[in-house]
């Protein structure tokens, strides 16, 4: 007979095994965790007395995510979410609960159990695609911008949802309008007291409480834990998830915002992982058969159905195929909400383990194959570009007339970033300036740039700004895979015509730089090594002093006042 610390010794070491071998084959580590539980669940580690402790320990794990996902919650963010994220969030999850509603029903579910089915379906996975996207460099992309904004009302939506459902009667079959008006009211109220308290009192003392690092930890879990217990008395009768989230959003206004997050996040990622383990474990096996049809039935629908309704809201709303397609292509997995919807659904008795094992094989299979979807965009995108034209409106608002270009010796892809400082360094007369941003475009036309709207890789494009007769073709776009078919591109030219270009492109590992070079690359540029070399040569050549410093800060300061 083993006890509770050899039992949960034994699940984190197995889940520590799994995670290494998911980072070792670039897959979501959610996946492991599910794996982890699915195996502990078939050997019986997750019974008695460890059962009982694991349980309140996913519990910490539920209130510390949602305690992280209010403290990013500023109001001023929702405000600047746009109206294409807006309508494309809320768009996708209409569409997706209706036709998943209807898929459920299909596949023999009963009422309230495909609704439940359908609204876990419409959720993307915050953490998985920020963190896919940040990897590739692509967060503050077009496409990258829009995602992370429709993600964001996905888990305004997600929470409401979850207030929604604390409204039902125990009985799955009806529901309470008073208690649901009981239930709503409660949580205005709560909300606005939050409000009231991040704006007067929080502040103030934490504001002290910040010159001790560990008091200030202990008193931000605190927080969490006692929100999410007053919320979930029967006073109040909310869930603890919700008390979570409330206590995360009271400090959100906080100056010590980020360095409690930065506190929390290992605390929370340890919780977190024993409740995706649970969850695992909740899969019923015995019935694999009666589970994997289902399931693949319905991770399908996810992974072939969500992306085109983004495709089309976005066609829709006249963004260029392309842009259209690489948002899309983020949302073929479902999301750690769907599955706290259905663990939540469990408890209030609307669902059953059969459902809540449906879904996390749904999981499993959307978080899999979403990564190599995200990962191998541009290779997908080239491969389907011709029957994507369906998706894009011939007055598409992303469409920049091409201007008549001269040539010219530099031609720069990419004016963001890397590429704003080249603008300020580099001629006017001698710059081709090529972005798929289409404020960027407008903006740098206005100052008279010789700018194009379009992709680089885009053989129309290249035409058009005269690649073949340029010097040096400098690259700052993030993204591998652009870069490659570019040198690919340039290599042509020079086979065929004897002459080409001298390129530079950027990578932000050394073994992106490594490719890139392989792949004849002239030079490669790592923002990092670079750096390194400008500061090594000025500390050589006893240029760095205090005055030199003080001009590049004046310099630097009133270049990132106009980007």
């Amino acid at each position: 007979m083993t006890t509770p610390f050899v039992d949960i010794t034994l699940i984190v070491v197995i889940a520590a095994a799994l995670g290494i071998l998911a980072r070792i084959l670039k897959q979501p580590t959610i996946v492991a965790y599910l794996l982890t539980g699915i195996i502990i669940g078939a050997i019986g580690l997750h019974d008695g007395a460890s059962g009982e402790l694991l349980d309140v320990m996913a519990k910490f794990g539920i209130t510390l995510l949602l305690f992280l996902v209010g403290l990013q919650m500023r109001f001023d963010t929702l405000k600047s979410i746009g109206k294409t994220a807006l309508l494309t969030g809320i768009g996708q999850i209409v569409i997706t609960t209706i036709l998943g509603f209807g898929l459920a029903k299909i596949l023999g579910f009963a009422s309230l159990p495909a609704l439940y089915i359908a609204i876990a379906l419409t959720f993307s996975s915050t953490i998985v695609v920020v963190k896919l996207l940040s990897e590739k460099h692509d967060l503050q992309s077009l496409y990258g911008r829009i995602v992370v904004g429709f993600l964001l009302v996905q888990d305004v939506v997600a929470i409401f949802m979850l207030i929604f459902l604390v409204g039902f009667q125990e009985n799955p079959e009806s529901v309470s309008i008073v208690n649901f008006l009981l239930t709503i009211t409660k949580s205005i109220i709560l909300f606005a007291l939050i409000i009231w308290l991040s704006q007067k009192a929080f502040p103030w003392i934490f504001e002290r409480l910040a010159r001790s690092p560990e008091l200030l930890f202990l008193t931000s879990v605190a927080w969490a834990f006692g929100m999410s217990l007053f919320v979930s008395s029967d006073f109040i009768g909310l869930s603890i998830e919700i008390g979570g989230f409330l206590a995360g959003v009271a400090l959100a206004r906080s100056l010590e915002q980020f360095q409690i997050e930065a506190q929390l996040r290992p605390l929370r990622d340890f919780f977190i992982v024993i409740f995706f383990v649970m969850l695992g474990a909740s899969l019923v096996v015995e019935n694999i058969v009666g589970i994997i049809v289902p399931a693949l039935i319905l991770a399908l629908f996810v992974i072939i159905a969500d992306p085109i309704i983004v495709l089309a809201i976005m066609g829709w709303l006249g963004f260029k195929r392309k842009t259209s397609f690489f948002a899309s292509v983020t949302v073929a997995q479902i999301s750690e909400f769907s599955l706290i919807l259905m663990a939540m659904g469990l408890t209030l008795g609307h669902v059953g383990t059969r459902e809540v094992s449906i879904v996390t094989a749904v999981g499993i299979i959307t978080f899999l194959v979403s990564t190599y979807f995200i990962k191998h965009q541009h290779t997908l995108y080239h491969r389907f570009e011709r029957h994507l034209k369906i998706f894009e409106r011939r007055d598409a608002n992303e469409d920049i007339p091409l201007p008549q270009i001269t040539k010219g010796p530099i031609v720069l892809a990419g004016a963001h970033r890397l590429g704003s400082q080249l603008l300020h360094t580099v001629g006017k007369e001698k710059l081709v300036v090529v972005d798929f941003d289409p404020e960027i475009v407008k903006g740098l036309q206005a100052e008279g740039y010789k700018v194009v709207f379009g992709d680089i890789t885009d053989p129309d494009i290249q035409n058009h700004v005269h690649l073949d007769t340029a010097y040096i073709v400098i690259s700052t776009i993030p993204d591998l895979e652009d870069n490659l078919l570019l040198i690919e591109k340039i290599l042509e030219m020079k086979r065929q015509t004897g002459n080409a270009p001298k390129t530079i492109v950027t990578a932000y590992t050394n073994w992106e730089a490594r490719k890139l070079y392989e792949a004849g690359a002239d030079y490669v540029v790592l923002p990092h090594f670079l750096g390194g070399k400008h500061l090594a040569s000025l500390i050589q050549d006893g240029r760095l002093d205090v005055e030199t410093v003080k001009n590049w800060r004046k310099h630097d300061q009133k270049l990132l006042a106009t980007n």
